[in-house]
């Protein structure tokens, strides 16, 4: 037995009787009614521990000074428990498990360093939340305020942009919608002769300017158009007809004349561009002009590729570069070349070969 026990009493040897159970209590028991501690040993006494009896250090006396570590110490502070072996095995207990408190402080410095990290942010975007000055404020917009280098460049691409959508919207107007409204114009020109002829509202003899009198037809080409007096671009070429040059100097026959030219203009390109392909036409290809009573044949002779606009002469009675040697009963077919442009004049004469009275039907090249 490796307890601490009292002594025995004066004149009792160790050999001679030994303790038996009852009896060693009751000497416990004697000694403990015997020995009695003054009051102030007393005061340095530990507070009883129910769980074991092993040796620990005792707490200072009452007005004893703390040192300044020991002051800021604390069992919070540490993560351990105050108290005895004991205390500290339930204190581990209660945080779950054995090694609970090395969890816990390691979590305990987490959450503290993500506290300290979130109140370094918070305390960063309080500053730049915080109000500027009149001055900083106002270098701050200077530097925001763009440059005039940057702001020509802008209003230079702006323009650009606005120029190229314009331009985009240009083009698609000359070569799409100008084309649809002039077929439009010329198909109800064209119905409304046809009709005309067959109530018989309209008798040959001098045409208004911009007036409808005849039918041209390529079959080629597959092109039926009208064709209308003069070759005014408002009132007959961009409404998608072909313009008879019946005005001045530019004055030329009708297909019932005797002897002369009957000339017409048409556009190539844009506005119905009725003349687009007579650059593709033969020696022997067929051209008709329907009136209200006849039907007019010509058969194509010769062309000119390109000549000067200021070139009158193609259209005369007898035009000097057809290859016609004398007067007769011709036809000139004048449009812009090249194409899109209107630089120079495209032309192509054909001379009259039959004459067919409408009361007769059509003439072959009519004829499917």
């Amino acid at each position: 037995m490796t307890a601490l026990r009292p002594e025995r009493e004066s004149g009792a040897s160790y050999g001679q009787e030994p303790y038996e159970a009852s009896g060693a209590f009751e000497d416990w028991s004697v000694g403990q009614q015997a020995y009695q501690p003054p009051a102030d040993e007393t005061a340095y006494l530990p507070p009883a521990d129910e769980e074991t009896v092993a040796l620990r250090i005792p707490e200072p006396p009452p007005g004893a000074s703390i040192s300044a570590s020991a002051a800021s110490t604390t069992p919070s502070d540490t993560g351990t428990a105050t108290g005895g072996r004991a205390a500290r095995r339930k204190a581990a207990k209660r945080r779950h498990g054995r090694h609970g408190g090395h969890a816990a402080g390691a979590a305990a410095s987490a959450s503290a360093s993500a506290s300290s990290s979130a109140s370094a942010s918070d305390a960063g975007e309080a500053i730049s939340r915080a109000p500027l000055s009149r001055v900083e404020a106002r270098r701050q917009a200077r530097a925001r305020k763009p440059g005039p280098a940057v702001v020509v460049s802008r209003a230079m691409g702006e323009l650009f942009i606005t120029t190229g959508v314009l331009m985009l919207l240009f083009v698609s107007y000359q070569l799409w919608w100008t084309n649809v409204r002039a077929h439009a114009a010329a198909d109800k020109e064209t119905s409304s002769l046809q009709n005309d002829w067959a109530s018989g509202k309209r008798a040959p003899g001098t045409f208004e300017p911009g007036q409808g009198f005849a039918i041209l037809h390529i079959p080629e080409l597959d092109v039926v158009v009208p064709i209308a007096e003069g070759v005014s671009n408002k009132k007959v070429l961009d409404k998608g007809m072909v313009g008879h040059y019946s005005e001045g100097k530019l004055k030329t026959a009708m297909p019932s004349a005797k002897t002369g030219n009957f000339a017409l203009a048409g556009h190539r390109n844009t506005h119905g561009e009725p003349f687009r392909y007579i650059n593709r036409l033969k020696k022997g290809d067929e051209v008709v002009v329907e009136t209200q009573d006849e039907y007019y044949v010509y058969k194509m002779t010769s062309t000119l590729p390109v000549t000067a606009p200021s070139n009158t002469s193609v259209i005369s009675p007898v035009p000097p570069q057809s290859g016609f040697t004398g007067p007769g009963r011709y036809i000139t077919l004048t449009t812009c070349t090249p194409e899109f442009t209107s630089k120079y004049r495209l032309i192509v004469w054909g001379k009259m070969v039959e004459e067919r009275p409408r009361s007769k039907g059509k003439p072959d090249a009519l004829v499917e």
